[in-house]
């Protein structure tokens, strides 16, 4: 299973804090992306852009990274601080 968790205002866009998916093997972010986006629909927009920082298990993850069952994927939008 991999756990797929959204922050600021992708979580407002989706409705929900994440959700799980079930994966029999290694998976491309796309295809992740592709699976997140039939759910949620109003992020495909957003999580297709450029702007939008992914990170696998806490660390960010460049957009070809492959996930695997036990990961936790993060998508975080563009942000600023001072």
């Amino acid at each position: 299973m991999i756990t797929v968790k959204f922050f600021a205002m992708l979580r407002n866009l989706a409705g929900a804090e994440g959700k799980d998916y079930e994966v029999s093997g290694p998976i491309s972010l796309d295809e992740l992306k592709g699976r997140i986006t039939e759910d949620f629909p109003a992020l495909r927009e957003v999580i297709e852009g450029r702007s939008v920082l992914i990170s696998i298990n806490q660390e960010f993850a460049p957009r070809d990274a492959v996930v695997k069952d036990g990961d936790e994927v993060a998508f975080l939008p563009p942000f600023s601080g001072g």
